[in-house]
């Protein structure tokens, strides 16, 4: 595995630890607009990644398809939806400023089930990112360095916050700032994990790229819908989720078309 895999896959784990360490230097905990605004901002990022960097590009790669070259897009995308879908039902989790766990009756401890819950949300951005560069590997014209660059970027721009998000309350929970940071940081290790595992797969079955380009699409597209689009419009109205997820998609847009 090239050094430039390498790096592009833990750009996003940097993020993610980064923000963990805000713990360490940031008082309380995170007013309710910021964390709305912090929401909004990963929403757009990533729904932006998933057009312009794994649907796109995964229609693009099945062209010879001619009329049909959507079907791998459309396939992948519901297996990944359906692929998180399951790990929503089987995994114990609980979300941010929520009282009721999801998932089967466990006795875990609430901090565990909110860890656990950031982990299940960084699945597919770990495979996402592990399935560009898996593409750029293959020689895949339609998908270069710069623009699997700029997808690491973008999930590590947004999941900077994203480690903020869960250290902070962990430690406004009781934790001690070490071990919230480390629940943090560990969250975001299934990032780097998945990605590696993505390229290693995808290099040995190259046809499935277009597939695996819109699972991850599809796995990214249900944590939007179903954890962060709930989260940032949570409690009184405000438009603060609304224009914040209008910036973190055209930054990841703006990202991969620069880049790319």
């Amino acid at each position: 595995m090239s050094a430039e895999v390498v790096l592009g896959i833990l750009i996003p784990f940097l993020g993610t630890s980064l923000g963990s360490a805000c713990v360490f230097f940031m008082r309380g905990t995170l007013k309710k607009q910021v964390e709305r605004a912090l929401m909004g901002f990963a929403a757009g990022v990533m729904t932006a990644a998933s057009v312009w960097s794994l649907l796109i590009p995964a229609m693009e790669k099945s062209e010879a398809m001619g009329r049909w070259s959507f079907f791998p897009a459309v396939a992948g995308f519901w297996a990944g939806t359906l692929f998180l879908l399951v790990l929503d039902r089987v995994i114990p989790h609980l979300h941010l400023n929520s009282e009721e766990a999801e998932g089967p009756s466990t006795k875990l401890k609430k901090t565990t089930m909110m860890v656990l819950a950031v982990t299940l949300h960084n699945i597919p951005e770990g495979m996402a990112v592990g399935v560009v560069y898996a593409g750029w590997l293959s020689g895949d014209m339609n998908i270069t360095l710069g623009g699997a660059l700029a997808l690491a970027i973008g999930i590590a721009i947004q999941n900077f916050p994203e480690g903020a998000i869960i250290s902070m309350p962990l430690h406004a929970e009781g934790m001690k700032k070490g071990r919230a940071f480390l629940s943090g940081f560990l969250s975001g290790a299934v990032e780097p994990a998945g990605a590696i595992l993505t390229v290693l797969f995808a290099g040995l079955v190259v046809p499935a790229l277009p597939y695996l380009l819109s699972f991850a699409a599809g796995a990214m597209v249900y944590v939007v819908i179903e954890e962060l689009i709930p989260e940032m419009s949570k409690g009184d109205h405000s438009n603060t989720g609304t224009v914040f997820f209008a910036v973190g998609f055209t930054v990841m847009m703006a990202l991969d078309v620069a880049l790319g």
